[in-house]
Parts: C-alpha cells; structure tokens; sequence
C-alpha cells in the first residue's frame, strides 16, 4: 500500500504541513511546507489573538489548503497547541482557520502534545528501545516526556517557550546579562515543579526536537562551538557570543535562519535552564517531532488501531466501570443512532464511535458519587489526561455524557443543527431503557426525524408490560419539549426490528 497522508501543526511559532507516504506500515516523509506565523506573538495581555497574527495564519492556512487538495478528510489531521489552548477568542479564530484549510483543526491538551511529539520522535531514533528524555521547546509551550521503545513512561507540559521567553524578556532584541539570567531562573523555577521526578525516573539519552533545538545545534556545531549536538559548554560559549553582540541586530552567528533570529533567545534561554536543572552535559537532536508524531497516529487509526479506544478501554477499567451493562446501552444508543442515520451503521463513523465511546463511560462518575454521578463524569471526561483525545474531542464526549440523564437545559446552548443532538437522545433513550440492568439486550424500538425533533416507536405489547419505562419515557417527551423540541411516542402492535 502506498497512501498519501498529512499532518497539520499550529504551532505558537510555526505552521507546519507534512506530506507522508505510508510504506509497509511505515511512514516515510515526503513533502513539507513551513510558515513562520509566530501566533504566540501576537497573544494580547489578556489573552485574546489580534488582527495582524490572526491574518498570518489564515494566509499559510490557505496555501496549505491548495497542497491539500485530493486528501480524503481520513487521511489529514490538524493539530493547535499552546496559543490556541489559552487565547480566549481561539473559537473564533479556528472557524475562520478550518474554512481557510478545508479541514477540522482539534486543538490538543499539552500532554496529549506531548504523547504525540515522543511517537515522532521515537520513529526516527536510532535505538528507541534505550530510556530517553525528549526536550521540545516551542513556541508558548515545552513538552517534557520520558520515554522507551514507543511508549512514553512521564510526560509533561510547561507553559513556556521561545516565543513567549523573547518577548517578555528581550522585547527590543537587546541582549546583556541581566536580561539573559532572568529569563533563564524564570525557567529553573517552572523546570523546578517536575525535576525531581525526573530525575528519579532517569534516562539513558537526551534528545532535543523541533525549531529551537535545531537552531541551538546549528548556531553550536556551524560556528564550531560543538562537534556533536548541544552540549552544556557549547552552550556557555554561546552565551558569550550573545553577551558580546550585546543585540540581535548584531549577531553574526553561521547556521541560523532568519526568520529563528528573533525567538533565539528564548529558546536559548529555556534550553540553558534544562541543562542545569537536569544536570545534562550532552543533548543529540532529531528531527522527529509533533507533526511526524500525528502522521504515525493517523497512520494507527488508518488500520483501525486507535488508541483513543485503548483510553475508553482503561477507563472504564480505572473508574470500575459496569462493563456489560455499558455495553447494552451502547449497543441499543447504536442502534437508534442508526435509525436516525444509516450511515453510521459503519463501525467506524465518527459519530457512531462517540456515541460508543460515550456510552461506555457515562458513568465513571459513580466512583466520586452516586449523586449526580452525570456531572462527575462530565467533569471528569472534560479534564482528566486521555491520550489520543483532542480538548475538542474530550469537551464533545463531556457534553453528551453530561446530558444523558436529567434537564437537558445544561445542553440548551448547542447550535440546532449540531449533529449532537442525535447522539443525545439516541444515550437518553439508552440509558433510560436499560435502567433495569436485566441483560434485556435491544429492545423493540425505533426512532426517526420529525420537522422539529424525533419520534420514538415501540411494540405496544412490550412497553404495557413495563409501567415504569413508559412513565420515564412520558418524563422524557417534557424534558425534549422545554429545549424547543419535539419527542413523540408511537405504539405500534406488530414486532420492531431490532439490532
């Protein structure tokens, strides 16, 4: 097999495309654009993404739309980091950049970056199966795992990065001491939180990945300061340079691009710090990183290995979940989601796989409490770590949980033509009829769109036999009106197919 697949990184300083053949399981890198948009730059004191920032991506958004042109939406995936995750009008900003991209844009938690940039990186190392420390200093963020082989062993996310770095501590591009010590204990005392963890958990190799590593590297081994990589005397000769230039207007330095010249010194800075609270002597660089990590993603969910149902599947072993019973209920939300739309008989729909996923895990919650156990597992769902899950992916699963029991006014703000409207009532119904948790399998029901909601229809015969499920049902046609929407009832004598 030889598919084109692709990746999308939003990064705070950059954004990337990367363009992969997959080969035998393999992907091999073939084609790859870069736009230095330096979002991060254009963050305002409080937090909202200005103009001139906000044009710059959609400007490299839409010429990666044309080299996108031919890609099945199964074969793309674009990922947002730091800056998307704290501005306050991120919202808005990526309905624009979707439509400039033709493609969804998930904006991912800072761990769940950092799973990504270790897949990357561990598919171009050597000799993955040695312990490593991976160090990728980005443009708002730096990602921190530990890892062996393929799977990381402690991942973290610290909210600083070169871009941040240059313009809060060498905003006029001048360079002396002063400035430099501050931005780099301004680092040691957020390196100063996960340290000692580190520390005890241990590494054989340091490796250094994406722009500013490979900027240090560069500037170390072009101006021969270094022979292998970044090492921590190589750095200190650096530091010199630096002082010596006294402005980046002034430095001369072999190796480093320009459009890397301004945000040097923040990922200088913050690449110092990690020496130091490390103890690190030497770092190898790869050229591995978030983006070759979310091709070999894409590639796992290409042949049906998704690690988000790994994560459902831990969950629900976490939480002490009811398994069979979560099984029903998603068995009977399935078949009613298929009712209302056929498509989604395919395993693999993105929205049959929620619904799924939904249902397995709608009560986690009962392991903080009973009481309004819908709200701790939305909660939970909406927070907790879950590796393969974008925010968006996890604030999707958090709302439909949170609305499958109770007043569905807690939803009454998603949009009308929301496709989630569907998964709602088809776990609604679920959870309602397996109430009983008596193994029943799919009851004979069905449902199917009306001008302004659903209608449900069950065997006569089956519902008089169950008072209790038709008077939860009656609940359930009040709770859909007083969102707007209709949920009428029909008996029906002959037999209803089920799944």
């Amino acid at each position: 097999m030889h598919e084109l697949i692709a990746a999308i990184d939003l990064g705070s300083n950059s954004f990337r495309l990367q363009v992969g053949r997959i080969v035998n399981d393999q992907v091999y890198p073939l084609d790859g654009l870069k736009e230095s948009v330096r979002l991060a730059a254009g963050l305002t004191p409080d937090k909202l993404l200005d103009l001139a920032s906000q044009q710059r991506g959609l400007e490299a958004l839409r010429r990666f739309n044309e080299r996108l042109r031919g890609f099945g939406p199964d074969s793309m995936r674009a990922v947002a980091t730091n800056t998307l995750r704290v501005a306050k009008n991120a919202p808005q900003f990526l309905a624009k950049a979707e439509a400039a991209l033709g493609a969804p844009i998930e904006v991912i938690a800072g761990r769940e970056e950092a799973r990504l940039i270790y897949v990357g990186v561990a598919h171009t190392l050597p000799d993955p199966h040695r312990q490593q420390l991976v160090v990728d200093i980005g443009g708002g963020s730096t990602e921190f795992i530990i890892g062996r082989s393929f799977q990381p062993i402690v991942l973290e996310s610290l909210y600083m990065g070169c871009v941040t770095y240059s313009l809060r501590y060498f905003p006029d591009g001048r360079i002396d001491k002063r400035a430099l010590k501050e931005a780099e204990f301004a680092a040691r005392r957020e390196l100063l939180a996960i340290a000692h963890v580190y520390r005890e958990v241990g590494w054989e190799v340091a490796v250094g990945s994406s722009g500013s590593a490979k900027a240090l590297v560069d500037a170390l081994e072009q101006n021969g300061l270094s022979g292998d990589g970044i090492t921590a005397q190589g750095l200190e000769a650096l530091r010199a340079i630096l002082l010596r230039a006294g402005h980046l207007d002034r430095l001369d330095l072999a190796g480093v691009k320009g459009d890397r010249i301004p945000v040097l010194l923040g990922g200088f800075a913050i690449m110092s710090a990690v020496f130091k609270e490390f103890g690190l002597e030497q770092m190898t660089f790869s050229e591995g990183a978030l983006r070759l990590g979310v091709l070999y993603d894409l590639l796992g969910r290409y042949h049906h290995h998704d690690l988000r149902a790994a994560t459902v599947s831990a969950f629900t072993t976490r939480y002490q979940v009811d398994v069979p019973h979560a099984d029903a209920v998603a068995q009977t939300a399935c078949h009613l989601l298929a009712c209302l739309d056929p498509d989604t008989a395919d395993e693999e729909h993105p929205d049959r796989l929620f619904l799924s996923w939904a249902a397995r895990l709608h009560e986690i919650g009962v392991s903080v409490a009973h009481s309004s156990y819908h709200k701790h597992s939305a909660y939970i769902l909406a927070n907790a770590d879950m590796p393969g899950f974008s925010r968006m992916d996890q604030g999707r699963l958090s709302r439909i949980v949170l609305a499958h029991r109770g007043k569905l006014a807690r939803v009454s703000t998603l949009d009308e033509n929301s496709p989630d409207w569907m998964l709602i009532v088809c776990l609604r119904l679920a959870h309602l009829l397996h109430r009983a948790r008596d193994g029943r399998g799919v009851p004979p029901i069905s449902i199917a769109r009306t001008a302004t909601g659903f209608a449900v229809t069950v065997r006569e015969s089956w519902l008089r036999k169950l008072p209790l499920t038709a008077a939860a049902l009656e609940e359930e046609q009040r709770q859909w009106l007083s969102v707007g929407r209709g949920l009428i009832l029909r008996t029906q004598a002959s037999p209803l197919p089920t799944a």
